[in-house]
């Protein structure tokens, strides 16, 4: 069990990118971290990394595939019974699949992973979140949200499909995961806010595919690293007061004004209902404070 004085934090997709440097920024401000990813022998690198590079001794891992719920559930269920409290939780787990492909629960993988992993890990941690007043959890969203469609009722294999609306599709339901958690939860016990971490040089959008793979490895070499990709989750997991955030969507740090669909309640209502159901939530499951 984690010491009762010392604060907590989890990173999803931790092993690469914005995730590692995520870890790598919180272990040097003193928590002790869990990077969360996929590939064993890639994410104990990354923790070697983070460690030498902090000189924390306060560096772990825990594995999960995010294409699968049952995975998501054990990881919980592993993070509660090692972790008598945690204090930040970010969500930064991402992939855009460069061919339709379902999860092994048979729903879109895009949306699988950056969308529904991430509400239940969070549904099934937030109890301890509570508990470790005041807490934090971060989102990584997007740009790439503005001007996605979204039917909550299709969006688990939707008739239209390319890996960059899936994408955006996934993002939106990042942004409209935050506003409808925002309500659930009492800002001075458990803050909630999501980012768009800035366009990373980062390997995800390689996996894309096609004209839209093309064009991001062309223009990689001009992008900000994941370093700087990492700043605004960062600031938003350690921020003296993060009230002001709560339920935002922040770029660089500030508090920007999303897409129209992602600003519509009933839509995130609708998303969240749907959303809790398809992962073995009760809709209610999350609500009070």
């Amino acid at each position: 069990m984690s010491e009762a004085g010392g604060r907590v934090a989890i990173v999803t997709g931790a092993s690469a990118g914005i995730g590692l440097y995520t870890a790598l920024g919180l272990a040097r401000q003193g928590l002790r971290v869990v990077m969360v990813g996929r590939n064993p022998a890639r994410t104990e690198r990354a923790r070697r990394f983070v460690a030498e590079r902090s000189g924390s001794d306060a560096v772990e891992t825990a594995l999960a595939d995010f294409a699968s719920l049952a995975a998501v559930r054990h990881l919980a269920e592993t993070l509660l019974s090692a972790h008598d409290r945690i204090d930040v939780l970010v969500n930064n787990a991402g992939v855009i699949s460069p061919h339709f492909r379902l999860s092994e629960d048979g729903y879109e993988l895009t949306v699988a992973v950056n969308a529904r992993a991430p509400l239940l890990l969070t549904s099934l941690l937030l109890d301890r979140l509570r508990r470790s007043v005041p807490a934090r959890i971060v989102t990584v969203a997007s740009q790439a949200h503005r001007g996605a469609g979204l039917d909550p009722v299709t969006m688990t294999r939707p008739q239209h499909w390319t890996p960059l609306s899936a994408y955006g599709r996934s993002k939106l339901c990042n942004v409209l995961f935050t506003r409808g958690l925002a309500r659930r939860l009492d800002a001075k016990q458990v803050t909630v806010a999501c980012l768009h971490p800035g366009v990373v040089a980062t390997a995800i959008g390689d996996r894309a595919g096609g004209i839209a793979g093309f064009g991001w490895r062309f223009i990689k070499p001009f992008l900000i690293t994941p370093e700087k990709g990492a700043a605004t989750s960062l600031f938003l997991a350690t921020v003296a007061d993060p009230r002001p955030y709560h339920g935002a969507y922040v770029i660089d740090r500030r508090i920007a004004e999303p897409d129209a669909a992602a600003r519509d309640d009933r839509l995130a209502e609708q998303l969240w209902a749907e959303s809790a159901r398809l992962v073995g939530l009760r809709a209610s499951a999350t609500a009070g404070a």
